[in-house]
């Protein structure tokens, strides 16, 4: 694939895969990206999962075409990206590493070497030239590991992105970019939001075409789009508006309150309700929607004085993850002693800026004429901007 007339695309597809980090669902599979410059000296982007060495290096040497690479340039040490460094250096003894000081740690404690003989270390800010192509290195500590950078070809206006731009799906599985993008982003980046803003404020700075991220496309038109989902997913902003109402149910009577619940809120003009069954949806799409949509009610048993299994996980999902800015209503059920509000409080203690409703509903074991009363106050409550 040709990214310009001097950038190459040299990935694979991995169709293999289940689970993405051993938890997030992937039926599309996984693309791992990698990219050659060919200039006066030859540069190869990253390296790809270690069970696509094989490959990866026969895709290089096609575009090689007798050339030997000069420089192997690491911006993300996680091995679905680093694992070939190894094998690469092996197969291409004269060749040079380049990255930062923290990654070279990194590929010590990984390799038992970080090539002390055959490495450029270089700094934040600091540039690197191909002949035509002049390479500038920017640092993205934190998103999402410390020793993360970006590389920008002056060039060719192409920003190597690592793992920011990406999503989860195979490159030759057509899809909507948004949906799995944001699953990946708030999944896997969502804890780093101020890190990423940092890196879009450098960003801003430069006159980019192109974005070749780790995973996913190669982004070519209608660059203003993706970055503005990334500032809105990066300062904790609301995607779209709706309510999201992610619920757990044990005999059913929770989920016939939410349900009835539902419905009311799209009678009352909320223009979109979603629902999650925590104990039965992906959990990362759960989540996903959360961060998307700018209210959320949460629906649960009292369970062991706590809540359902799968709400106690959906909960901690939010806050590793900074959930914050968000509007919240608390839907609780317990037979003897509910405790699911105040369980939930404690769980988000540390999230920023949760505005609770003050209508909460409170089911012993079903619907009464009390409780559904509530349910229609919180509708409103919900609502009342929607007339």
């Amino acid at each position: 694939m040709f990214i310009t007339n001097d950038i190459k695309y040299i990935g694979v597809n991995d169709h293999k895969i289940d689970l993405f980090e051993g938890q997030y669902v992937v039926p599309n599979g996984m693309a791992y990206n990698s990219y050659v410059i060919l200039d006066e000296k030859v540069a190869v982007m990253d390296t790809v999962d270690q069970n696509f060495g094989d490959e990866w290096l026969a895709n290089l040497e096609a575009v090689l075409e007798g050339r030997k690479p000069d420089y192997l340039i690491v911006q993300h040490m996680e091995f679905d990206h680093a694992a070939n460094i190894a094998n690469f250096m092996e197969k291409y003894p004269e060749a040079t590493v380049v990255s930062n000081a923290r990654a070279f740690k990194m590929m010590k404690q990984f390799f038992g070497t970080c090539f002390e003989d055959r490495q450029i270390v270089v700094d934040d800010g600091s540039t690197f030239s191909l002949g035509k192509h002049v390479l500038a290195f920017v640092f993205a500590p934190m998103v999402h590991w410390p020793e993360v950078m970006v590389t920008y070809d002056t060039t060719d206006k192409v920003l190597f992105a690592a793992d920011g731009f990406g999503k989860f799906g195979a490159l030759d599985v057509e899809e909507e970019w948004d949906c799995e993008a944001r699953r990946y982003y708030i999944g896997i980046v969502g804890k780093y939001g101020m890190q990423v803003q940092n890196l879009l404020k450098k960003a801003a700075t430069l006159d980019i075409q192109i974005i070749c991220p780790l995973h996913g496309p190669v982004l070519t038109e209608n660059l203003g789009h993706y970055l503005n989902l990334y500032d809105i997913w990066s300062s904790y902003g609301v995607e779209s508006e709706g309510i999201v109402i992610a619920y757990t149910s044990v005999y059913g009577n929770t989920k016939k309150a939410v349900e009835k619940f539902a419905k009311k809120l799209e009678e009352k003009g909320c223009p979109k309700v979603v629902v999650n069954d925590l104990a039965r949806c992906d959990m990362a799409e759960a989540i996903e929607d959360a961060f998307r949509y700018g209210k959320i009610v949460l629906a649960t048993t009292t369970y062991n004085s706590g809540v359902f299994p799968f709400m106690h996980t959906f909960l901690n999902g939010l806050a590793e993850r900074n959930y914050q800015k968000r509007t919240v209503g608390i839907i609780e059920n317990g037979s003897w002693a509910p405790q699911a509000a105040k369980t939930i409080k404690n769980l988000l203690s540390e999230c920023k800026e949760l505005n609770y409703c003050e209508n909460v509903v409170t089911i012993n074991s079903a619907l009464d004429e009390v409780s559904a009363a509530q349910l229609e106050a919180l509708a409103e409550e919900l609502c009342k901007e929607y007339k």
